[in-house]
């Protein structure tokens, strides 16, 4: 038998309030989840590519500088260089105001130099001239076992350009120039001076040059020491007679005054001291 319209009525009104209160929050229902918020992705700085490629450029340059620093130091030329140059001197130097060549009480300002001639003697020279401001005519004396054939060489065209005399001898606390000797690659440094002034008791020693470094061919660089020592003190109006007394012996061969003004070496005798 057919439900009547009221009791229809009812059962529709039931569902709907069932309806109604279960879509509503409270305490007895579940409140609906939300979905969160997606949050926009950040955007990305930009690459500066200029400076990346600069910074790449300038470590790369910065590698290759450093390849070859270390090329060039590792060499044992290049630390002596160095140590000579920078860390120790292997020249000394004093400045003499005036230094008594002869006992009469002219003095003439000089710069003493002792030591052997090193890998940077050259530049270490240079540097102490500038600071010592001599003049043309002042004198660079001289006391020294030898050293550096080529550092030598340089030493004395720098003596000779400023116009410097040059002598062999040490100064004592009271400015008298006292006899030295002067020997090897020392007698190049010497021979730059213009004028040479002869100390009677200093002693100027030559020797046959050799080559202390490995190199290829020793007799071709033997032979291209000898033509450059001969064709330098060609050029400071020296004899070669001084370079032919060097090929003769291995030894120091110690020249005696007149022999010395007889090679041009000494162009000025002085008194003893």
């Amino acid at each position: 038998m057919p439900e009547s319209p009221a009791v229809e009525r009812i059962a529709v009104s039931a569902d709907d309030r069932k309806d109604k209160w279960s879509g509503q929050a409270g305490p007895w229902a579940t409140p609906p989840s939300r979905a969160p918020i997606a949050q926009p992705p950040r955007p990305r700085p930009a690459l500066n590519r200029s400076r990346y490629w600069s910074a790449t450029i300038f470590a790369l340059l910065m590698l290759s500088v450093g390849i070859r620093a270390y090329k060039d130091l590792s060499q044992p030329e290049a630390w002596a260089y160095w140590k000579d140059q920078y860390f120790a001197p292997s020249l000394s130097a004093s400045l003499i105001a005036n230094a008594d060549f002869d006992g009469s009480g002219r003095g003439h300002q000089a710069l003493a130099i002792r030591g052997t001639i090193g890998a940077a003697a050259a530049s270490w020279l240079r540097e102490r001239l500038d600071e010592a401001h001599l003049a043309p005519g002042d004198t660079v004396l001289l006391s020294s076992p030898g050293g550096d054939v080529e550092q030598a060489v340089i030493m004395g065209d720098i003596i000779r350009s400023r116009g410097l005399a040059t002598a062999v001898g040490m100064v004592s606390t009271s400015g008298r120039v006292r006899p030295a000797y002067c020997a090897s690659a020392c007698v190049l440094v010497y021979a730059g001076g213009k004028p040479r002034y002869g100390v009677e008791g200093s002693l100027l020693g030559v020797h046959r040059f050799v080559t202390t470094t490995p190199v290829d061919d020793p007799v071709a660089e033997t032979q291209r020491t000898a033509g450059m020592v001969l064709g330098y003190f060609t050029r400071m109006g020296v004899s070669s007679a001084v370079v032919e007394a060097m090929s003769k012996t291995s030894d120091v061969r110690w020249l005696d005054t007149r022999e010395a003004l007889a090679m041009n070496l000494i162009t000025n005798r002085v008194a003893k001291p």
